[in-house]
């Protein structure tokens, strides 16, 4: 399957070898773990582009890694050449999200306004999960909470963020 870089979206980050039956550890990147049981398959993708695609023999958690097992990759050394790949699936494939739920890589590039004032506060550059609600990060300094009672429009099909910033909120960043 050959699609254009932005029509993947990753799910995990492959980590280390586990075992030696050719198991790999991984850094889910959802937090739905049931999201991981209904893939089937996959591409992995490293510095080089495209390794190739995937069929998921299994997958599962243990002690909180999830850890996967493809078809025919049998041994250690099989599993080692595929450390360090990004585990992707076409966009249209990603889980369905339930109302109100939103993917973070879907809010990256969206113009955050404020709703008072109409100011543009800048484009969302990034996302810091830095636990709770996680943060937008919008331009090079700002961090808002992203939370309903600041972000209280979301659409990210016509990317914009309606927000109502904490009185200070804006000065606490730029300190």
């Amino acid at each position: 399957m050959s699609l254009p870089e932005p029509e993947w979206v990753a799910v995990a980050l492959l980590g280390k070898t586990r075992g030696n039956r050719g198991e790999v550890t991984a850094l889910a990147l959802s937090s739905k773990p049931e999201r991981y049981r209904a893939l089937d398959e996959v591409h992995l993708f490293g510095p080089a582009g495209i390794v190739a695609p995937y069929r998921v023999e299994s997958t599962w958690f243990h002690d909180g890694t999830l850890i996967f097992k493809f078809r025919g990759i049998d041994t250690i050394s099989d599993a080692e050449r595929l450390c360090g790949a990004e585990v992707r699936v076409p966009l249209a494939e990603r889980a369905p999200l339930e109302p109100g739920e939103f993917f973070t890589s879907d809010l990256i590039g969206c113009d955050v306004v404020d709703r008072r004032t109409g100011e543009s506060l800048g484009r969302v550059s990034g996302w810091d999960d830095a636990g709770g609600a996680g943060l937008l990060a919008v331009g090079d300094n700002l961090l808002i909470p992203f939370a309903r009672s600041i972000c209280v429009e979301i659409d990210p099909a016509a990317r914009r963020i309606a927000v109502e910033l904490p009185e200070g909120l804006k000065e606490l960043n730029r300190s």
